[in-house]
């Protein structure tokens, strides 16, 4: 495990299963705003770089910021490559680097044939993440590429109210469990989604609650969460060139089977190249937007984190 910090934030990740970050403290308030999961994680990465399903990638999931690519959603043959759950990113063991606030990351893949590079760094009350993709093959792949960033703890301790800049949510079409209140495939302002009994408010949930939607038509790509009692609030602002959608995946202890046992208390705030969010094979079969990685090409994108005391709510992005 790594940990950097400064007097505002302490942030921790694990290199060994994903570079993903684990924790992130408010520390002048001392409360916590990454999501926890009900069981205990493993900490050591699956040796296959490859998750069977959801179950198993679960097993290394603690409720905080994994990557996703080049896969996102289920498992799945693409081509002649098996992709597990949630992608090779997300579980895998990468080469990591710490000098002061910042820690960098790297892996070459074995699914795909790319490098990424990753620098996660701290200034004053934000986390700035930047990635690089680089295309080392010689015919072109397609990928996905998210960040399955999700929000719990401290953050969530209290009634919350969730604002963002886009201007349309939709409801997944197939996602939809017995504490979904959502019409699967309905669009509409996040205040006023098409609910089964009329409208549903997602922007201030209440529980017990399970719902996918994604968000998109963004001038700035963000969204925010803000603890209603202004003791904290998380605005991730990201790349809109490169990640046009976020999956907003709401896990409020309305989720029963194993391993959730309806206790979990996270809400995902997941920007990507791609929805729906079932994976590479479901994406290209629906006609989806995937990521063309050409060889020799490089891409680029990035994602900030501000971690605050609000003084009300949060409607616009920041400077």
């Amino acid at each position: 495990m790594i940990t950097i910090g400064n007097e505002e934030l302490s942030l921790s990740l694990n290199p060994d299963v994903g570079g993903s970050i684990t924790e992130i403290r408010h520390m002048r308030s001392g409360l916590s705003v990454l999501g926890r999961v009900p069981w205990d994680p493993q900490t050591g990465p699956l040796a296959s770089f490859a998750a069977r399903d959801e179950t198993e990638w679960l097993t290394r999931y603690t409720g905080g910021w994994p990557l996703l690519f080049p896969n996102g959603g289920d498992a799945c043959q693409f081509g002649n490559v098996f992709h597990g759950f949630h992608g090779e990113a997300s579980i895998s063991p990468w080469r990591a680097a710490v000098a002061g606030n910042v820690v960098s990351l790297e892996r070459r893949f074995f699914t795909v044939p790319v490098v990424m590079r990753r620098r996660i760094s701290l200034a004053v009350d934000h986390v700035l993440v930047e990635e690089e993709v680089e295309m080392l093959g010689d015919r072109p792949v397609e990928v996905m590429w998210g960040h399955h960033s999700t929000f719990g703890s401290d953050l969530l301790a209290g009634p919350v109210e969730i604002t963002s800049g886009a201007r349309q949510a939709t409801a997944d079409k197939s996602f939809d469990p017995v504490t979904n209140p959502l019409l699967p495939g309905g669009s509409g302002a996040l205040v006023a989604m098409p609910g089964k009994s009329g409208q549903a408010d997602l922007a201030h949930p209440s529980l017990p609650l399970a719902a996918l939607l994604y968000i998109d038509d963004f001038d700035i790509a963000w969204a925010a969460i803000r603890r209603l009692d202004n003791a904290i609030a998380v605005q991730l602002t990201w790349d809109g060139k490169c990640f046009p959608c976020a999956w907003l995946w709401y896990e409020l202890k309305g989720t029963f089977d194993a391993p959730w046992h309806g206790q979990a208390m996270l809400i995902g705030i997941e920007p990507n190249t791609t929805r729906p969010a079932y994976g590479l094979s479901h994406a290209k079969d629906s006609g989806a937007r995937l990521l063309h990685l050409e060889p020799g090409s490089h891409h680029h994108a990035w994602l900030r984190l501000h971690v605050f005391r609000p003084q009300g709510p949060v409607w616009s992005a920041p400077p």
